[in-house]
């Protein structure tokens, strides 16, 4: 799915190299919600478009955010310190704006959310297509990193496919982790009926706006 090329882009570099920020911003945004791309793809897949929309149409500035390794064509994502390291960097060159921050992704570019978002101050975690676990090894969970934004008072939302072989909705559910909500959608991992993913955050956003800081 396209990104609108009309959107400001600023390169930020990071001790990685450098990253990119695309920034979709309204008349008096309400809030900013910054999010990551996978470990497979770019910020051109469809749910991470469709939620950028969505944030624009409800008031709100939306960042999608090039990790340093996507930026320099590599085809293999860094690791986890790595891409925490970078993103940490792309906060530190976006533009001041005093709003809610939620921070987010899909796949990877969600786990790098929830094990950052203490640190950057945000209200909220906006997980896409969360890969709680790698396909057929449900035995290595990584639903320690989707408690973690919890345990600082931050809620977190897992818009989750049913037949999402890194771990479907109803197995996210089965973890019962406070602070963390799911919404069921269709789909698989790939996330491509993205109407509902968009609709799911949409529902939210206003919540976020008024949650208290």
């Amino acid at each position: 799915m396209p990104v609108d090329v009309a959107s400001p882009v600023l390169e930020i570099e990071t001790p990685l190299g450098p990253a990119r920020a695309h920034l979709f911003t309204p008349e008096e945004p309400v809030g900013r919600i910054v999010l990551g791309h996978g470990a497979g793809g770019g910020i051109g897949a469809a749910d991470l478009v469709a939620v950028q929309k969505a944030a624009v149409a409800a008031g709100w500035q939306a960042v999608l955010v090039e990790q340093p390794w996507r930026v320099a064509g590599k085809k293999v994502a860094a690791p986890p310190p790595k891409l925490d390291i970078g993103w940490h960097a792309v906060f530190e060159g976006l533009p001041a704006l005093d709003v809610p921050l939620v921070v987010g992704g899909r796949s990877a570019g969600a786990r790098v959310a929830c094990r950052t978002a203490a640190e950057l101050g945000a209200r909220a975690v906006c997980c896409l297509a969360f890969p709680l676990h790698p396909p057929g090894k449900p035995e290595k969970s990584r639903a320690f990193e989707l408690a973690m934004p919890h345990q600082h008072g931050i809620e977190v939302l897992v818009v989750q496919g049913e037949k999402d072989p890194f771990g479907g909705w109803a197995e996210v559910e089965a973890e019962n982790l406070p602070g963390v909500e799911v919404a069921r959608v269709e789909g698989d991992h790939s996330l491509k009926k993205y109407g509902p993913v968009a609709a799911a955050v949409a529902a939210r956003l206003t919540n976020w706006v008024s949650a208290p800081e």
